[in-house]
């Protein structure tokens, strides 16, 4: 029987890319074709995806020609696609991402699946930085880039496989692996109750679970799983979790903590991030990886050279005391989050924010309208442009404009604007000690539009 031929529809995207480099990387024929290419963007990555053996098509259904192909997609992809069309035409499967990447979990050996509404990407990096540092010689296939390989997958040698698990489109429920991970739930997508059912269900049929109990759907879901299949980890608040960090603080560029293993071992955590929330996703894959036979001493030790993960609150430069930050948080919970680190770390922030598309908006936004007056303060200043937006047939409703009407009947300091261009004109009333930040999902364009903005800052164009 031949080897499967695969062609990706949305080849260049962040969740599909990593994927189809993975298996072209394994040995495996891999084609594809993406928008943005057709439209003379990202150039670079389509030279990329050519130099690693990668034909790239135009998205008109002409790479689509034998029913020995697959054809692989995204959940949310429309029939009226050429490519989706054209695989009809031919008889090619199709197969959503998630169908294929729990194929890949599920056949493994050893595999570890990583979950939760916040934090997968970045655990799903350490975890792969500590089995690769410790020897393991994982596999991996991530929904970010991992900055200490600037790619978002890693072909390893070992019987490891570890993948980031999406449950937005219900796809977790397709996963079954020896080590599955739930960081955190909040609504996001779909309702709690949903997200209840498949969170559950995957700790469920993992073979042991790695659970964050500080969250609360996570502790309940732990309090349904017998106790031998358990491994939980807290941040403080439940200091019976198995692994629980304490004397949370920070050292020069690191953050620093204890971690104790319940009734073991204590062992010192130097992290060179931001945000407290980098512990808990620590904690996570420490405890991971421990299932994989990697001594907590060890794991911990690695982690002090984590480069991190791409957009999640990433560095991207700083000028005249001014630092410019790409960050990916895109629900409540996250823009939360991340809003609370960059004000413990910043005397102003000036926040640029382009929602991840206007179904989630509609649905959410008095959630968004919290998590922005909860965590900004008087001095910082928001801006929020339309959101994302690809073509289809979504219902593109004016909530980013009510969005920001809301937030400034609280006194803050949001304006609204079509293109995120116009954030430029803020750039000459940064000082020393501020922040400018990019935020927002599914649209990688956002990191070109950071690292413009650090090109604007080293032109003199600031304060």
């Amino acid at each position: 029987m031949n080897a499967p031929r695969y062609f990706f529809c949305g080849i260049g995207g962040s969740g599909m890319r990593p994927l189809a480099e993975f298996l072209r990387a394994s040995g495996y024929a891999v084609s594809g074709s993406d928008r943005s290419f057709d439209q003379g963007r990202f150039p670079e990555v389509a030279e990329r995806l050519r130099g690693m053996g990668v034909e790239i098509f135009p998205q008109d259904g002409s790479g689509l020609q034998s029913d020995d192909q697959i054809l692989v997609t995204s959940s949310a992809v429309e029939a009226t696609i050429p490519d989706v069309a054209a695989a009809q035409k031919v008889g090619a499967r199709q197969m959503i991402r998630a169908e294929l990447l729990s194929e890949l979990t599920n056949a493994a050996p050893r595999s570890c699946g990583v979950a939760g509404t916040s934090g997968k990407s970045t655990t799903t990096g350490m975890l792969a930085h500590i089995l690769s540092e410790t020897g393991r010689d994982p596999s991996v296939v991530n929904g970010a880039v991992m900055l200490g390989s600037s790619q978002g997958w890693r072909k390893g040698e070992s019987d490891l496989f570890i993948a980031e698990v999406d449950e937005s489109d219900g796809s977790i429920a397709r996963y079954n692996p020896s080590v599955g991970v739930i960081t955190n739930i909040s609504e996001d997508h779909k309702s709690m109750d949903e997200l209840e059912v498949l969170f559950g269900g995957y700790a469920e049929r993992s073979e042991r679970a790695v659970l964050g109990i500080d969250s609360d759907p996570v502790r309940a879901i732990a309090a349904l799983i017998p106790d031998e299949k358990v491994i939980t980890f807290s941040l403080g608040a439940y200091p019976h979790a198995d692994l629980v960090a304490k004397n949370i603080g920070r050292d020069g560029g690191f953050l620093t903590a204890q971690v104790e293993r319940q009734g073991a071992e204590t062992v010192p955590l130097r992290l060179p991030l931001i945000g407290r929330f980098n512990i808990a996703n620590a904690l996570a894959a420490l405890a991971a990886a421990e299932l994989f036979d990697v001594p907590l001493g060890d794991g911990a030790a690695s982690l002090a050279s984590f480069a991190g993960t791409a957009r999640r609150l990433q560095h991207v430069g700083a000028h005249r005391g001014v630092t410019v930050i790409d960050d990916f948080a895109h629900n409540p919970d996250k823009i939360g989050a991340s809003i609370k680190t960059l004000t413990e770390h910043f005397d102003r922030v000036f926040l640029v924010y382009q929602p991840h598309g206007y179904g989630p908006l509609r649905s959410f936004r008095e959630l968004y309208e919290k998590a922005f007056a909860a965590a900004l303060r008087p001095v910082d200043q928001l801006m929020v442009t339309e959101p994302a937006y690809f073509g289809g047939t979504v219902e593109r409703t004016d909530d980013a404009k009510r969005l920001v009407e809301t937030l400034k009947e609280q006194s803050l300091n949001a304006s609204y604007a079509e293109s995120r261009e116009t954030f430029r004109s803020l750039v000459p009333e940064v000082e020393a000690g501020d922040a400018l930040v990019v935020m927002g999902a599914r649209d990688d364009s956002l990191s070109t539009f950071a690292q413009s903005l650090l090109a604007d800052l080293k032109e003199g164009n600031a304060a």
